[in-house]
């Protein structure tokens, strides 16, 4: 696979713009010249080994980290002066569900400060819950749930503003093969029916290829851009389809 000097073009303009973004820790430079355009509707997977800057890059494309240089753009507005955050989830590692709270509790959590009505919000938690196929455990406490019940009820508060752009730092990585598999699904199903752009993190090359319309390879010390791999195979992408398996084989190559 050759590496792409610029990213392929696209006719809208990108919900998100990195421009030599970069960042450091102390005197560790951590990610360095960083430039990426992600588009409307785009599955865009960070792919790399630990400490390449994954997970740093998708905290400076939320918000949670300020650059050190380079310019982001999220939605045509600088990240700086971004007035729409709601339109921005995060879907963290762990399931963060709070033990005190029921389902439908935790979902609500994600609108408690918003001008929504009483009668919007809830009718928005349910609206999520039955998105990700959880409407029958809102009154549910979490430790009675299985830990892919979680994924969905934490995908499901993420959901719940209705965002545009949804970003994801490995949110899967802890679930069975068998339920991650299913989480795949339900986020391309989801995806696709919400038209949302999704920027996620991962470590794990198949998840990658079955996920994501294109790959960013970063490589370490510093952090940064090694190649930009766009995947064609049509969806749905099974693990067992030989084009995958190939598709992963090469890019194993890469990483």
């Amino acid at each position: 696979m050759s590496a792409l000097l610029e990213e392929l073009p696209a006719a809208a303009a990108p919900a998100i713009a990195l421009r030599q973004v970069g960042k450091h820790f102390g005197t560790q430079e951590v990610l360095k010249a960083i430039s990426l355009s992600v588009y409307p509707g785009e599955i865009v997977a960070l792919l790399g080994a630990s400490g390449c800057g994954k997970s740093t890059l998708l905290n400076i494309i939320s918000g949670l980290l300020p650059a050190d240089n380079g310019d982001i753009v999220l939605q045509g507005e600088a990240v700086a002066q971004f007035s729409q955050w709601r339109q921005v989830a995060y879907l963290f590692q762990e399931d963060r569900l709070l033990p005190w709270r029921t389902v439908r509790q935790n979902v609500n959590f994600a609108l408690e400060n918003s001008a929504l009505s009483r009668a919007e919000r809830q009718r928005r938690v349910e609206a999520a819950l039955q998105l990700v196929g959880m409407a029958q455990v809102g009154d549910k406490w979490p430790h009675q749930l299985s830990g892919g019940m979680r994924s969905r009820i934490a995908l499901a508060r993420s959901l719940v503003a209705e965002p545009q752009i949804l970003l994801m730092d490995e949110p899967f990585s802890k679930l069975d093969p068998q339920t991650r598999s299913a989480m795949h699904d339900e986020l391309q199903r989801i995806r696709q029916l919400k038209n949302m752009t999704v920027v996620m993190v991962t470590h794990d090359v198949e998840e990658a290829v079955i996920l994501a319309d294109r790959i960013v390879i970063l490589q370490p010390n510093p952090g940064r851009i090694k190649q930009f791999v766009t995947v064609t195979l049509p969806r749905p992408r099974l693990p067992t389809s030989r084009d995958v398996a190939e598709k992963v084989r090469l890019l194993r190559m890469e990483v």
